[in-house]
């Protein structure tokens, strides 16, 4: 009996218990069909992660304001004024690898356009922010160290920020205002989607960070110098913990604080982040995929325990097939043909199933998911394989049947 023969032979027997062949293959569709789906919502949380992490900008370190205490009170982040303009300058200078240094000031505003209004955030930026965050403005043009120099008063708007006070329309050459003071729209920034941390990275606004100073009440300080953030872009393949270590030297001589003192500063490299993000993503992926190949085992088991079935109620077929001359190794072959089919035609199925379970739990669920090819190939391999495996013993035991006894088998 040739491979075709035996194929045929197998599909025959499919076909004569068509109500058993369907149950003893629904172990290795369910497995498949895991495997795909789980992979599917696994990767697809792993790609939206990759994606915020490339929305963030690459090798930044981010250092705000820390805390002061009085009188044995810490009033929390933010409230030690000491962060400057000029530690920008002295960052770029002394920090080996520091490309970008870019100051930044921000706070929550109402902007004002017609009659429509908006709460969102208000960055004061020089044009290095845009360039450190790698954040573009596809409509209009971006801010320019002239607009820093001048205080003039432009903005940048977030696409949620036009899509809340425009509808989405052309904001370019409008005027918007915050509180008395009208700025003119020069630019529309591109959209980044959520961060790391849930937030709507188009829900802001950038002007000058001089103009912000001047013009925004909020702002005002007294030290004219004063920033909330720096935002520190490092060259490709720097160190990052050896610049880490540098700036908190540079800024702790900077700050003047003593020996022992708590640093009135806090730094975030960004990049630790989005690698704890990946890693995270990473092995929710392997996990998915793990438990959904304990149903290919289940099903492989479903398998093995058909054919030893199969062999029990063909027995006497066996020994006739032996004694007018077949080898043992064509029951052999025959036996595994027959299990790999059964594998190979519910993994098949599973694969439909599979995909079409992953599109529906985007759909309604709202998940990310991320159908790859490999997983679909490895998932019918490894049903293959099981096939294989689950059907050797069964197929192994029927080819060593003594021809007279299973003649003689009722």
């Amino acid at each position: 009996m040739n491979a075709f023969d035996a194929i045929r032979s197998a599909l025959e027997t499919l076909r004569a218990n068509p109500l058993r062949s369907a149950l003893t293959m629904l172990g290795i569709v369910i497995g498949v069909a895991a495997v795909i789906a789980m992979v599917a919502v696994g990767s697809g949380a792993r790609d939206q992660v990759l994606r915020q992490i490339a929305s963030l900008g690459t090798n930044l370190v981010l250092v705000g304001q820390g805390s002061i205490q009085r009188g044995g009170v810490r009033l929390g982040a933010g409230t030690a004024a000491s962060m400057t303009e000029d530690d920008a300058v002295a960052i770029v200078r002394e920090i080996e690898g520091a490309r970008i240094a870019a100051p930044s000031v921000r706070w929550g505003l109402q902007v004002v356009a017609g009659n429509q209004n908006w709460q969102t955030t208000l960055f004061g930026v020089t044009p290095d922010y845009l360039e450190a965050r790698d954040w573009v403005v596809p409509g209009g043009r971006a801010l320019s160290d002239e607009d820093v120099a001048q205080a003039n008063k432009v903005i940048l708007l977030g696409q949620t920020v036009v899509n809340s006070l425009f509808g989405g329309g052309d904001a370019l050459g409008e005027t918007v205002r915050i509180g008395s003071t009208p700025f003119t729209v020069i630019g529309v920034l591109g959209a980044k989607g959520q961060n790391t941390y849930g937030q709507d990275q188009d829900d802001v606004v950038f002007v000058p960070l001089s103009t912000a100073k001047r013009n925004i009440p909020k702002m005002a300080k007294s030290n004219p110098r004063f920033v909330h953030s720096i935002t520190i872009k490092m060259a490709d393949g720097a160190d990052m913990d050896a610049a880490q270590a540098q700036l908190k030297e540079l800024l702790r001589q900077r700050h003047r604080l003593a020996d022992g003192q708590e640093d009135d500063f806090w730094m975030r490299n960004l990049s630790e982040v989005a690698a704890t993000r990946d890693a995270s993503a990473r092995a929710l992926s392997f996990l998915l995929a793990a438990v959904a190949a304990v149903s290919l085992l289940v099903g492989g088991i479903g398998i093995m325990n058909i054919m030893l079935v199969s062999v029990t109620e063909r027995t006497r077929e066996i020994g006739l097939r032996l004694a007018v001359g077949a080898r043992r190794r064509d029951i052999l072959m025959q036996f595994l043909i027959e299990s790999t089919t059964l594998s190979v035609i519910g993994a098949a199925v599973g694969v439909l199933v599979g995909v079409a379970a992953a599109i529906l739990v985007a759909r309604l669920a709202g998940w990310p998911t991320l159908i790859e090819p490999d997983s679909i190939v490895l998932a019918v391999g490894v049903s293959g394989v099981v096939g294989v495996f689950f059907g050797l013993y069964p197929a192994r035991r029927a080819s060593t049947l003594n021809p007279i006894e299973a003649l003689r088998h009722e």
